[in-house]
């Protein structure tokens, strides 16, 4: 007969087994996010950004080519995503913490965390330092000493652009505010907080891989947000002759003036057009794409080095990795830059989602949106899906991506929604009294640059009654 110390000892290592076994069933989670990264890169056909850890990655998964986001800016877009909620009139509409918009509302990480995960939040993931603290394992981290203080506005942009060149310094040092909008500096790629925030999840992934628990691994990385600064070998990778301007540089025709804005983001930096009406110079405009560019091809290497520690590790096989973009970014294109629009540029972003038996090298064109996220993870992960959720589950489209995607998506900015088929682009604002004030619809089958506003015309009327009674209903649903 067995003692009682051995049949102890037995029930503690059955025990032990189906735990471990448990947690090497649970597929990990590596989310990327880039700030303001546009659908530019190499596995989008644009041919524009340099970008082969992104190639490589979509070599490895799928791409999503008709993907959006819910809200063109940083804050608002996180936000919602993360709580898989659609933005409304209430909620979402700038940089509130999540927390604040959606009480009570469980993030992503949060239903990983309540799940058995080790979660962690690393660089931007949420807009807010601090936003929904409850969902992370361990404190969030950022770069930079600034975070959780108050410091004067100067003294936190010179944390967060962190120049390194003496030019850019010195034209720092002398500005009101904001410095140069773009820097090259010869400087090693873990200078920026960038690289630092890379070398950081690196750093976690070994933790992770020593600790033996699934995790929910959120990186955000910083660039191409402005300013415009990346080492000096990336800006290296383009020739700056062979750089083209938009080619739709002006204002749609028949385009409601709602629809313009002054891209103040970009004119509060240094020896930026000031005044309102001041055009952007060809040699400037050459310049800032030069450094978009650049800083994209920057944030590409470091998802590039997260990727190979993962597959160093020994962690590549049982772990989700998804890239996602917050919302696009106007360089030029209805002569705006920077976000904050209602036209397809700044609303469309990538997405790329590598996953344990899902297909590999395809590309998805049906349209989902920001906030098909969240049920998506929590579906690839086999966890109980939250009730809150607006959003729809895009895993048939992993396992087969010529299925076709939603028959619409819903974006909204401002006073203003929209609604994106698969063949429109209508978007409708109000006045202060709740009725239409102005409206814009592009067919994209032959006006895929949004050059021509047709919402007015009698032959679009049918269409206009339809997809505003689509929006309409989307919104009274919320």
């Amino acid at each position: 007969m067995k003692s009682p110390f051995i049949k102890v000892a037995i029930l503690l290592s059955v025990l032990l087994s189906s735990n471990i076994l448990a947690n090497q069933q649970k597929p990990n989670v590596l989310f990327l996010m880039i700030d303001d990264l546009r659908v530019q890169h190499g596995p989008y056909a644009r041919n524009a950004a340099i970008t082969p850890s992104m190639d490589a990655l979509a070599a490895q998964g799928v791409v999503f080519n008709r993907a959006y986001s819910n809200v063109p800016i940083c804050g608002a877009s996180r936000a919602s995503m993360l709580t898989g909620l659609y933005p409304t009139k209430n909620r979402f509409l700038l940089f509130n913490a999540a927390s604040k918009d959606a009480p009570g509302i469980p993030s992503i990480p949060k239903t990983f965390k309540d799940n058995g995960y080790h979660t962690v939040s690393l660089g931007k993931v949420f807009n807010n330092y601090h936003d929904s603290i409850d969902a992370w394992s361990q404190p969030e981290w950022r770069p930079g000493k600034h975070y959780g203080k108050k410091l004067p506005k100067k003294q936190v942009l010179k944390h967060r652009a962190g120049y390194q060149s003496a030019g850019a310094k010195e034209a720092f040092a002398k500005a009101k505010l904001h410095g140069p909008a773009y820097e090259s500096a010869d400087v090693d790629d873990y200078v920026y907080d960038n690289g630092l925030i890379a070398k950081r999840a690196m750093l976690e992934l070994t933790q992770a891989k020593k600790r033996g628990k699934p995790f929910f691994l959120a990186m955000g990385l910083r660039k191409p947000h402005l300013p415009f600064n990346a080492p000096k070998k990336y800006w290296d990778l383009y020739d700056r002759n062979n750089i083209i301007l938009a080619a739709n540089s002006q204002m749609a025709k028949d385009a409601p003036i709602e629809a313009t804005h002054q891209w103040n983001e970009l004119r509060n930096y240094l020896n930026m057009p000031k005044a309102d009406n001041q055009p952007m110079p060809d040699d400037l405009a050459k310049d800032l794409i030069h450094g978009y560019l650049a800083a994209t091809s920057y944030s590409d290497a470091l998802v590039g080095d997260v990727l190979a520690h993962l597959q160093q590790l020994e962690l590549d096989k049982n772990t989700i990795v998804i890239l996602w973009g917050d919302h696009g970014w106007s360089l030029g294109e209805h002569g705006l830059w920077a976000k904050h629009s209602n036209f397809n540029i700044a609303n469309q972003i990538p997405i790329i989602v590598r996953a344990p038996q899902i297909a590999k090298n395809k590309s998805a064109y049906g349209l989902i949106e920001s906030v098909d996220i969240y049920p998506t993870l929590v579906e690839l992960a086999n966890l109980p899906k939250p009730k809150h959720l607006q959003g729809t589950s895009f895993v048939e489209q992993l396992n087969k991506p010529e299925r076709a995607g939603k028959d619409a998506i819903f974006l909204r900015y401002k006073n203003a929604d929209s609604i994106r088929t698969e063949q429109y682009f209508y978007t409708q604002w109000f006045d202060e009294n709740g009725k239409v004030s102005a409206r814009m619809l592009y067919d994209h089958n032959i006006d895929p640059d949004e050059m021509v506003n047709i919402a007015e015309l009698a032959t679009s009327q049918a269409i206009v009654k339809r997809l505003q009674q689509q929006l309409e209903q989307h919104i009274a649903s919320l």
